[in-house]
Parts: structure tokens; C-alpha cells; sequence
């Protein structure tokens, strides 16, 4: 049996969907649901770069190989949980980031969620137009 990788592992959750990230020691290359993280998004660099923010914040984007598996939710939402599950991972493998990294806003979940529809009304909360006469 091959020798098993030592990893860190990081979990994050926004909206709908769930993200795991294991961190490797490695060159900085980054996989997502066993694609190029730029494939992954579409060729989008504005959510890559949002992606590696808790590497460049903590100066680490040529340290780990990361393989990302990611479920749920849309691209948007895909993102942010990442984003967090990296930053988690990061903290664990070296707690002396953590001040830097929750400066910057990284180390905390964003809990809002969509809100169910509600019977009687058209959505979570829109009504029928109301009509006096």
C-alpha cells in the first residue's frame, strides 16, 4: 500500500453548499472536484483570486496542493465556502494566522440562507396586492 499523504483538513459551509479543502505540502497547484480550480469556475479570475485570498493574505499561495471537493449550492455560494474551508484548514496548520485571517474577515461563516416560501403568499414574504374595493 502507497504511503498515505499527511494533509490539513478545512470545512466550509455558505448558502446551500459544503466545501472540504485538504491542504498538501506542495507547490501551489489547486484542485476542484478533480478540475483545475480555473476550469472549475468557468475561466472566472475574479472568484479564483477570491478563492486563494486566505493563501495571499498569509503569504502561503506556493506552499500546499490543494484539492477542494465542493457540493451544493451555485457558483457564487460554491465560492464562499471555500474560501472559509482554506481559511479553517489554514488556521489549524498554523494558529498563528488566525488574528490576520479573521481581520480580514475569513475565519467566520456568513449564515444567511434563503428563507422558505410561507403558504398564502407569493414568496418568503411577498403578499397579493392589496385591493380596498
Amino acid at each position: 500500500m502507497a504511503d498515505a499523504k499527511k494533509y490539513v483538513y478545512g470545512l466550509g459551509r455558505r448558502k446551500a453548499a459544503t466545501a472540504t479543502a485538504r491542504l498538501y505540502a506542495g507547490k501551489g497547484g489547486m484542485t476542484i472536484n478533480g478540475k483545475q480550480a480555473l476550469d472549475y469556475l468557468s475561466g472566472n479570475k475574479t472568484y479564483l483570486a477570491e478563492v486563494t485570498d486566505p493563501l495571499a493574505i498569509a503569504g502561503k499561495q506556493k506552499d500546499y496542493d490543494i484539492t477542494i471537493v465542493v457540493k451544493g449550492g451555485g457558483l457564487a455560494g460554491q465560492v464562499d465556502a471555500i474560501k472559509l474551508a482554506i481559511s479553517k484548514a489554514l488556521v489549524l496548520e498554523a494558529p498563528d494566522l488566525r488574528p490576520m485571517l479573521k481581520k480580514a474577515g475569513l475565519t467566520s461563516r456568513d449564515p444567511r440562507e434563503k428563507e422558505r416560501k410561507k403558504y398564502g403568499l407569493r414568496s418568503a414574504r411577498k403578499k397579493e396586492q392589496f385591493s380596498k374595493r
